[in-house]
């Protein structure tokens, strides 16, 4: 059973990488590079174990942190001639062009959501008389379905879940291969959060089966793109919780 999945969210490597800054409180102009790189490499690298459409600009970013790190790891040669200093001092340090890149997208995506700020406030605005617009008011809807929740904290919830499967996973055993549809997958889930009311994201993975794990995880990210379930984490690395919006419930 092969699935091939490309997601919308993802705005690119850059994107991602101010991500993991965030989350571990990196100073964006003093990088660790092999930190940042390692984690960087187990997000592609889930991101590959769920078959999802990896973008090549991920993996020319890969490598270009892979390279940084090699610069980084050689020992500096000392030159003593001063002229020859200076003309290296630009070269010294192999993060500068990715640190600029960095800030040059965190300000260009601030302004983008400045303007999306704008947009959304101006769309309010209307000229037409005014009408009583009482039955299009619902909360629960104006919601986002994946309430603080990113797709990079869904894959690092992933991330975790294939490390402990495959920690209690027998070394050898001969499984027989189940194909399960999604749309079978995502019935079963939906009843589950329906009759448990709150179900913990970890708590849906009862098998260590790759094909039950990379379905589950899928039919999770299209129920939640349908709004049939909402997401919620309460701070950085925590349990991730899933449920069923008052209006979808039972």
């Amino acid at each position: 059973m092969k699935y091939s999945v490309k997601i919308d969210a993802f705005e690119g490597p850059l994107d991602l990488l101010l991500h993991l800054i965030g989350t571990y409180e990196i100073d964006i102009y003093d990088i660790p590079v092999a930190v940042i790189t390692e984690q960087y490499m187990n997000y592609i690298h889930t991101m590959q174990e769920l078959k999802l459409d990896v973008a090549s600009e991920y993996l020319v970013m890969a490598a270009t942190l892979l390279a940084i790190k090699s610069k980084m790891l050689l020992p500096k040669q000392e030159v003593l001639d001063t002229d020859d200093q200076l003309d290296l001092d630009e070269d010294d340090d192999p993060r500068e062009d990715l640190v600029r890149r960095l800030v040059e997208y965190r300000k260009f995506k601030q302004a983008a959501h400045d303007l999306k700020e704008k947009e959304t406030a101006r769309s309010m605005i209307f000229t037409r008389e005014p009408m009583d617009l009482t039955s299009y008011e619902n909360e629960e809807e104006a919601q986002n379905p994946v309430a603080n929740v990113t797709i990079y904290d869904m894959l690092a919830a992933m991330q975790k879940i294939f490390v402990k499967k495959m920690e209690k996973a027998p070394r050898k055993t001969t499984i027989e291969r189940q194909e399960i549809p999604i749309e079978m997958r995502m019935q079963q889930i939906i009843q589950d959060i329906r009759t448990s009311g709150r179900k913990k994201f970890s708590e849906l993975f009862t098998s260590s089966s790759r094909e039950h794990l990379v379905v589950t995880f899928l039919a999770v990210l299209e129920l939640m793109k349908t709004k049939e379930v909402e997401c919620e984490q309460e701070d950085n690395f925590s349990e991730i919780f899933i449920y069923a919006p008052k209006e979808n419930e039972v």
